[in-house]
């Protein structure tokens, strides 16, 4: 039976009858942006790229070109298109086009040199809203990441394709740009999805359908395969990947080598590849996002018991431990608020967590209304450092913005 995620109210929900699934529409509140997958509670891996990013960084900071074609890049000599916003794509220009190619193409395009300092900020508070669900991400550049999503990774109980979805409109919120998501159950397939439904996409792959969908690429969608590699595949009348899909392990090895190995592996859904983060664990946290704004301490603090709990087991399988506690809350108005305290020595126990964070709530909620409390421990150390017989005599008080 279908099951339906609604990215607009967020609901979940199994009660999708044959009618509103081929519509696709949302159960609860009758939008027509939602996900319909049999298997939507069981996929964990993710792809998520942003959409036109460089250019909607500049669209975002400039409303005066909203409607415009826009391409960033550097104009004349030997420059090159380094994104073209979905107007511009239009006309035919696109990323890695020579600049006065694409001008030829659309003559009127403005033309905006790229900011990188201003793009790696942007990036870097997106990845904060994927560390927010996952501590595992394996960023490919400033606009796109996997996610493992698995549960010995991700911040929260809740499933993948919610986490996901909670992500995807968050950034378009509280960033002002949007990304499209590939939902499936290993990296080839997630990046594969994440292409189809751009802009604002959220595409599924699961298993059930995974080998009958790749039959009708191209082969040049197989990960690893090039454009002068698909040129000699082609050359001996592999077009499709469904002309790979008939032949045996041993047939693609024998044309292909160790290659062929991976090749039977992609073209039948399968990929071993793990999301492999590019830098060690700094921090681990979790937090929750109100139905209801909260203003009460004791609202609050029934809130924050469970996020340690979570916290605790995340750094037991991360065998981690933490030596300052952060405390993060998110008032009504979007401002966000952190408060630390440096333990003097690194805790894997929730209790620690709770008695320490909860302290410094006491002193932060003044009454303002809250939508979001986090809490995290960075600081890190091996879990053989935790939690000393010491501790709870030791700790020391160390606060700052």
């Amino acid at each position: 039976m279908p099951l339906s995620l609604c990215r607009d109210c967020l609901d979940f929900s199994d009660r999708v009858g044959a009618e509103l699934a081929a519509a696709s529409r949302c159960a609860t509140c009758g939008s027509t942006r939602s996900v319909v997958h049999d298997e939507l509670d069981t996929l964990d891996i993710a792809h998520i790229d942003c959409d036109a990013f460089y250019a909607s960084v500049e669209k975002r900071d400039d409303p005066s070109l909203a409607g415009k074609p826009l391409i960033v890049g550097h104009p004349g000599g030997r420059g090159v298109v380094t994104t073209a916003c979905y107007i511009a794509r239009r006309y035919g220009c696109r990323s890695a086009m020579p600049m006065f190619q694409a001008l030829q193409l659309c003559p009127h395009a403005v033309v905006i040199a790229p900011n990188m300092a201003k793009y790696k900020a942007v990036s870097s508070d997106i990845r904060t809203i994927f560390s927010d669900i996952s501590d595992c991400i394996e960023p490919l550049s400033l606009d796109e990441a996997y996610l493992d999503l698995t549960p010995a990774h991700r911040a929260h109980d809740r499933l993948p394709a919610l986490l996901l979805a909670d992500a995807q409109k968050r950034i378009e919120q509280e960033i002002s740009i949007t990304v499209s998501i590939g939902l499936s159950y290993n990296k080839f397939l997630a990046k594969l999805a994440s292409e189809l439904q751009k802009p604002r996409g959220y595409s599924i792959i699961g298993r059930a359908e995974a080998r009958d969908f790749l039959a009708g690429l191209s082969i040049s969608k197989i990960h690893g395969v090039g454009e002068a590699t698909a040129e000699r595949m082609k050359a001996h009348g592999f077009e499709l990947i469904s002309d790979l899909q008939g032949l045996s392990e041993r047939e693609l090895h024998a044309r292909f080598g160790k290659f062929g190995d991976r090749l039977f592996e992609f073209v039948n859904g399968e990929d071993r590849r793990r999301v492999t983060p590019d830098r060690p664990t700094k921090s681990i946290s979790a937090e929750d996002t109100f139905r209801f704004d909260l203003a009460r301490v004791p609202d609050l603090l029934q809130q924050l018991r469970p996020l340690c709990d979570q916290v605790e087991r995340r750094m037991i399988k991360s065998e981690l431990a933490g030596q300052t506690v952060v405390l993060k809350l998110k008032t009504s108005d979007f401002q966000i608020i952190t408060r630390n305290r440096k333990l003097s020595r690194p805790t894997q126990k929730a209790s620690v967590l709770y008695e320490t964070a909860a302290s410094i709530l006491e002193r932060v909620a003044d009454g303002r209304s809250f939508r979001l409390i986090g809490v995290g421990v960075d600081s890190l150390a091996p879990a053989q450092e935790a939690d000393p017989p010491s501790l709870f005599d030791t700790a020391r008080t160390d606060e700052h913005e």
